[in-house]
């Protein structure tokens, strides 16, 4: 995390605020308890539709699981806040917050599910327009994680999506092809996305 990432404090998590957040590249995350901070990294992690790595063994991956969206919405951003998870700041506040946005059209999940139907992996994140703001993921069997961002990239390949947001550029991000741009960059790609379709 950079020393100019976190850009403002205070707020709330209704659907308006959220949405009028993504919409100037800023995105939340709990301070403390109490303190909400809104963070607009510089440089910020993307992954370009066209640029997503899929290995051999990925590739095969996508076979051992059945991908669903928005059937278990909840019990995904639950998974991803999981409190033995490190680094993990999904508290309930955000769980009920990211529902809500859910029931209201704006946010959707990708859920994995193994042979026996069981939810072993999954992503959520916001939606607008031609830009999808991921904001985690979870894996409870091998690359279930890497093969519902899999499926989320082809989803918005199909629908002409342009801009994946990934926030911070991780090993593990890089190594699916996620790049960084700038904040100024990026806020030339998220006006283009965030336009009318």
């Amino acid at each position: 995390m950079g020393d100019d990432d976190l850009v403002a404090v205070g707020a709330d998590l209704e659907p308006s605020t959220l949405i009028a957040a993504y919409r100037s590249g800023l995105f939340p995350m709990p301070l403390s308890r109490r303190k909400l901070g809104w963070f607009s990294p510089n440089p910020r992690g993307i992954i370009p539709p066209d640029h997503l790595r899929v290995s051999r063994s990925l590739r095969r991956s996508t076979r051992r699981f059945a991908v669903t969206v928005d059937e278990s919405f909840r019990d995904v951003v639950v998974a991803c806040a999981n409190p033995d998870r490190p680094q993990g700041w999904i508290d309930d506040d955000f769980v009920d917050a990211y529902t809500n946005l859910h029931r209201l059209g704006w946010a959707h999940s990708v859920e994995c599910r193994n042979p026996d139907g069981a939810l072993v992996g999954g992503l959520y994140g916001v939606r607008i327009n031609r830009f999808f703001a991921g904001e985690s993921m979870f894996s409870r069997e091998r690359d279930a994680s890497k093969v519902a961002l899999v499926a989320l990239v082809e989803m918005m390949q199909d629908s002409g999506m342009t801009l994946l947001d990934v926030q911070w550029l991780t090993d593990h991000l890089a190594s699916l092809g996620a790049i960084e741009v700038t904040r100024s960059e990026y806020l030339t790609l998220l006006s283009a996305a965030v336009g009318e379709p």
